[in-house]
């Protein structure tokens, strides 16, 4: 899960660092190192906050120009984070998941709290009683 983010030189040095796809939030970075550093800090929290208000996480766009930087949620993240948006397409309630995974109510918000550390068996039943099978992909760093 990736989204692109604007780098904006600053005038005092660094980036000004902003998602055009969630419309807001804003961070800044010293150099192209920590401001990839930072964007991924701000990412985690925005994917993270519009989960907790249940609301539809944005469809990365595709934006072109030498501003523009991809940026991805860590491994775990990202897997909360599409098990999130599985949850939400499958049109299920939270208490039929829990039932059917056998768990009290309270613990499906778990499931998409990236402060929460989960299982990854638990993440795995929790896609499969929603239709889906959890796969992992290594590929070669760029």
């Amino acid at each position: 899960m990736e989204y692109p983010a604007k780098f904006e030189p600053a005038t005092e040095g660094g980036f000004v660092i902003e998602f055009p796809d969630f419309g807001w939030g804003v961070s800044q970075g010293e150099d192209e190192e920590d401001g990839r550093r930072m964007a991924a800090d701000l990412l985690t929290t925005m994917v993270q906050e519009h989960i907790r208000a249940g609301k539809d996480l944005p469809q990365p766009s595709k934006p072109r120009g030498r501003k523009y930087r991809w940026i991805r949620l860590p491994a775990m993240q990202a897997m909360k984070a599409e098990l999130y948006l599985a949850f939400r397409a499958s049109g299920m309630k939270k208490v039929e998941l829990a039932r059917r995974l056998g768990i009290p109510k309270t613990v499906v918000d778990r499931l998409f709290d990236f402060s929460n550390h989960t299982r990854l068996e638990q993440l795995e039943a929790a896609f499969a009683v929603l239709g889906k099978q959890l796969t992992i992909e290594v590929q070669d760093a760029a």
